[in-house]
């Protein structure tokens, strides 16, 4: 490894080596992530490593690895490029992943000014982060939320700049993971795709959520339940309405009224006005995600009616907008963290294993009891 780009004075690969009692080769070939070195050296150059305080040239390395050690974490949706006059508005963002889609007036927010009001997306990017940065790796925060920054994103992935793609979709309809895939780019996808791709991704059994959510609400002795669904054009949306309907079903309730929302907060809050117009004597809802359930709490408060007293409400996600209610939330909860994590555990063994073949993991839900229900 050249290294022609290290400060003077600081220390060396020969320096390590003299301190580890190997040649610099080895030391090269540790550092470089080469697996066939005996554990007891690589861990006597580890300790050399730590006691010398050299620490890796990042581009003399990549010379020699031909690795960025850089990941993208891409938040794409399925607009098309704005006209002239409304540049501003954002491109066309839903909610695949479950958790964010635009209003109808969405040109009065941008498109990243929505992403970072959701707290689904911090705890994204938490996860991601704490996984990557121990193994001396950075993520790269792209917007994919038009179709030139689709190709912009793909065409910065061809050239070699990030090692691979975290992609995080926010549109039913988008159609990034499918370039990704078909460009042969390395790439994990949050929430199974609406689309058929041949690509890695982490996800969530939302059906059991939803039945935890149910079965809670009957438990509490509510009989006149609604529930308030997330957009029925994503994975996340219908998973959750047809896995609370089944168990209702199951539990003798055939019937059970629903208005769809958006995975906002607003938008919980008009369908919370919906369904007290029609249902004026329901006992239960259950919110497909937590910012629609706090919109409903303040409905029902605005409408005199005590949480959970007079009706039991329950989101999705344990988000930090579950714990900030009041009453706080009972939710299903979703480990994102966790799932953030899984993706770039996921994406790195690709790119040690650039022929393993495509995986799905998924993870289990679980009920979080507080106030509301």
């Amino acid at each position: 490894m050249t290294e022609d780009l290290r400060p003077a004075g600081a220390p060396t690969l020969e320096d390590v080596a003299r301190a580890a009692g190997v040649s610099r080769a080895t030391v090269s070939r540790v550092i470089n992530g080469v697996r066939n070195v005996d554990p007891v050296i690589q861990e006597s150059v580890r300790k050399a490593v730590a006691a010398t305080g050299y620490t890796p040239n990042r581009a003399a390395r990549s010379l020699v690895t031909r690795r960025a050690d850089a990941i993208a974490l891409v938040v794409s949706g399925a607009g098309d490029d704005p006209a002239p006059e409304d540049q501003a508005a954002p491109g066309g963002a839903a909610g695949a992943a479950g958790h964010h889609r635009e209003e109808p007036d969405g040109g009065s927010r941008s498109f990243t000014a929505q992403v970072f009001s959701d707290p689904f997306f911090g705890r994204v990017v938490t996860g991601v982060v704490n996984y990557l940065r121990p193994r001396g790796m950075y993520p790269v925060l792209m917007f994919a939320e038009t179709a030139r920054a689709r190709d912009e994103v793909v065409s910065y992935l061809r050239q070699g700049n990030i090692d691979g793609a975290l992609v995080v979709s926010t549109h039913a309809e988008d159609p990034l993971p499918s370039l990704i895939t078909e460009a042969g780019l390395p790439a994990v996808l949050y929430a199974r795709p609406a689309r058929p791709a041949r690509i890695s991704y982490v996800d969530l059994a939302h059906q059991d959520g939803a039945r935890l959510a149910a079965e809670h609400l009957l438990a509490r002795g509510c009989r006149r339940i609604a529930t308030i669904t997330g957009p029925l054009d994503v994975p996340a949306g219908q998973e959750r309405l047809a896995g609370f309907r089944d168990t209702m079903a199951r539990r003798g309730h055939p019937y059970i009224s629903i208005a769809e929302g958006r995975f906002t907060q607003e938008s919980g809050e008009a369908a919370m006005e919906r369904l007290l117009v029609e249902h004026p004597d329901l006992d239960g809802v259950f919110a497909a995600n937590d910012l629609m359930a706090v919109g409903a709490c303040h409905v029902l408060r605005e409408h005199g009616r005590r949480v959970p007293e007079d009706v039991a409400v329950i989101g999705f996600d344990d988000s930090s907008a579950a714990a900030a209610c009041r009453p706080p939330l009972t939710t299903v909860r979703q480990p994102v963290e966790d799932m953030a994590a899984e993706m770039g555990r996921l994406l790195l063994d690709r790119l040690a294993r650039p022929d393993r073949a495509v995986t799905s993991v998924i993870f289990e839900p679980s009920l979080v009891i507080r106030g509301s229900a």
